[in-house]
């Protein structure tokens, strides 16, 4: 796989799954725009230097309309281009539907739905122009089968599968590939610091009987962003193991 030359925006790629990934394609060739409020990115913007790539760190709130516009603009400007977007940044506020809050439904889906809505209308007007591009969505698998507690994030993680297969549809005829990675269980920070009872009870449910890795994502999107899927589009690739068969 090769993405020399290539410009790819990663939202949420401070940390974890998003990290991996813009450190994957900067790996690949690509130059790297990651687009996150966390400071942490620019542990990540030296990471990517040290492949010879050129990086930048655009603090935003992803769920914001006008943020977005504004960014890619910005990230339009200082490399020329624009030729993949990875929408990864999301969040999580659990709780079961009856005791969940307006604010904890409202902070997700602006977050893991809207934001990615918001970046893929800031570079479709750009990826027709050119008559090129990848879009590859972070969606989950708890997108396609639900998870207790999760209404907010399984909703929002499912809108996302709806949407990559519209936009597939409309921007299809421009030259453009939109997919989806749908993660299972994967050793973020967040996972390290989960109860035990938590990890066997996924691990009882994952047939490869192993907890996936944050490269283990980024491969994946790789493979979607590079030439190699050229004829993919529209589809979710589950990445979890076997957790969800």
């Amino acid at each position: 796989m090769n993405l020399e030359n290539k410009t790819a925006i990663v939202t949420g790629g401070s940390t974890g799954i998003g990290a991996a990934i813009a450190l994957k394609l900067a790996e690949l060739g690509a130059n790297i725009a990651i687009v996150d409020w966390k400071e942490e990115a620019n542990a990540i913007i030296s990471e990517i230097e040290k492949f010879g790539r050129k990086a930048v760190f655009i603090r935003a709130d992803v769920s914001k309309f006008n943020d977005a516009q504004t960014a890619v603009e910005n990230i339009v400007k200082e490399f020329g281009k624009v030729d993949i977007l990875v929408n990864n940044a999301g969040i999580n506020k659990d709780g079961v539907i009856w005791k969940m809050t307006e604010e904890q439904w409202d902070n997700v889906v602006d977050v893991n739905l809207k934001g990615f809505f918001n970046y893929i209308r800031a570079v479709s007007p750009i990826f027709r122009e050119q008559q090129s591009g990848k879009i590859v969505n972070i969606t989950s698998i708890n997108g396609m089968r639900g998870k207790f507690g999760q209404a907010n994030y399984s909703a929002a993680k499912a809108g996302i599968i709806g949407l990559t297969k519209t936009v597939a549809k409309e921007l299809g005829k421009y030259n453009v590939n939109v997919n989806a990675v749908a993660p299972g269980l994967i050793e973020t920070e967040m996972m390290k610091n989960a109860d035990e009872s938590v990890r066997a009870q996924a691990m009882d449910d994952i047939t490869l009987g192993r907890i996936g890795q944050p490269e283990d994502i980024a491969n994946a999107v790789a493979f979607l962003c590079s030439e190699l899927a050229k004829h993919i589009t529209g589809d979710v690739l589950k990445v979890d193991g076997g957790q969800y068969i």
